[in-house]
């Protein structure tokens, strides 16, 4: 049986066998203590001389932290362990015997990096990944519900979606190619088809930025919907972030425990979430003594500044047209901006989504991208998408990771994926 399940269905004087690896060991003479992990929790195995054969007692003497091992023996009550049960081996049998660990109490983040396949052993990146787990099937329930198609987008592409300072280029064969900044025009192509798209796919970022959430390749959740606006939009988003993390809160609470978040803080997280113009973030910031200009992009300390005392997310609307891509859709009421809107986490760990109503009108995308320098040719497909029945539609793109951050209360977005990619860092 797994672990949890013990501690929630075994039986006091019942035999249970164990799968797993040793999370910590020591020994005092006869006894050796044992707490064995597994995909689920720890459980500590009392394994004596006397009650199992002597190559079992042999064995755990000699089994070092990480050894896979397999233990049975009987549930016992013993608030020495952790959970206050422990088992009481019968038998003990090593799978493999491990190497002495490298990874120990207070190493370096460089070490740990360097080591990242083995720290993703550890109970932290453990409880994160299944908090996340738990985020993404919380999306995927909202999005059937809701009557969207997921779909399959590809990563390789031919045209930037963000801007080309950011791309990572490749040769595909006798081409220029380059890593998906976005599905997002591909999923405007398949909502002319199914309505309502999403796909979840990795997203490449050839930004330096040295930042605590920033990923040069992360995991980019994005959806597209015909006939919506922008206010609908933003209506989806709040949502389906509701959702994630009601989710995130019914099934990983004990791992939300651990890492340091209250539930509690969670449960307030509810649509309708706040709204603000970037107008009104502007003045905002300049109360709050920050020297801030119509027309300058928020960083880091602005959105920190605009959401450190909030406790749920916050809407900011209608950016400046020259602090957003071509494709955004015009504001009427205010010409010098788009119809979009950024989403910002509370207690100030800032964007985890961008979103906007898309621009219908061809000519319009082409005198944009005219005056930006955009090459004709990669786009035209993605402009016939307003020459064959085209109609008003919206799109989000939200940064997993930076939802795994600011829910699991991490200090660094490196600590949202396994593996994490950064200018600095690409192995392992």
């Amino acid at each position: 049986m797994h672990i949890k399940d013990i501690f929630t269905r075994g039986r006091e004087g019942e035999e249970y066998a164990l799968r797993g690896w040793i999370y910590r060991t020591r020994s005092s003479g006869s006894i050796v203590f044992t707490v064995l992990r597994d995909a689920t929790g720890i459980m500590q195995c009392t394994v004596k001389k006397s009650s199992v054969p002597p190559e079992d007692f042999e064995s755990a003497e000699k089994a070092l932290v990480e050894s896979a091992v397999e233990c049975r023996g009987i549930l016992r009550k013993d608030m020495r362990g952790p959970g206050g049960m422990e088992i009481q081996a019968t038998s003990f049998h090593v799978i493999s015997f491990a190497e002495p660990f490298p990874i120990t109490a207070s190493q370096s983040e460089p070490f740990l990096l360097e080591n990242r396949h083995l720290w993703v052993r550890s109970r932290e990146q453990n409880a994160v990944m299944k908090v996340k787990e738990a985020l993404l099937r919380g999306a995927r329930e909202w999005f059937r519900e809701h009557e969207f198609y997921e779909v399959t987008p590809p990563v390789l592409t031919t045209n930037a979606c963000e801007g080309g300072t950011t791309l990572f280029s490749l040769k595909y064969f006798d081409e220029q190619a380059y890593l998906s900044q976005s599905a997002q025009f591909y999923l405007e192509a398949l909502c002319m088809s199914l309505e309502l798209v999403y796909a979840l796919t990795p997203s490449f970022r050839a930004e330096k930025s040295r930042t605590p959430r920033h990923l040069t390749e992360y995991w980019h959740l994005e959806g597209e919907e015909a006939f919506v606006d922008n206010e609908g939009n933003m209506k989806i988003q709040e949502e389906l972030i509701s959702a994630m993390v009601a989710e995130a809160v019914r099934s990983r609470g004990e791992e939300l425990e651990f890492l340091g978040r209250k539930k509690e803080e969670l449960k307030e997280i509810e649509p309708p979430f706040e709204k603000i113009t970037y107008d009104e973030a502007i003045q905002h910031l300049r109360e709050k003594g920050r020297e801030i200009s119509w027309g300058d992009d928020f960083g880091a300390e602005e959105e920190r500044m605009l959401t450190q005392d909030s406790l749920r997310p916050l809407f900011v609307k209608n950016y400046p047209k020259q602090l957003k891509p071509f494709y955004m859709k015009d504001n009427e009421e205010d010409p010098r901006t788009y119809k979009c809107a950024d989403l910002l986490a509370p207690e100030g760990y800032g964007e985890i989504i961008g979103g906007s109503e898309r621009e219908t009108d061809y000519k319009k995308l082409v005198e944009r991208m005219n005056a930006q320098g955009l090459p004709f040719e990669p786009y035209r497909w993605y402009l016939d998408l307003r020459k064959y029945g085209s109609v008003q539609h919206s799109g989000f793109g939200l940064g997993v990771e930076r939802v795994v951050r600011w829910v699991c209360k991490l200090e660094h977005i490196r600590d949202a994926i396994p593996f994490p990619r950064t200018p600095s860092r690409i192995y392992p």
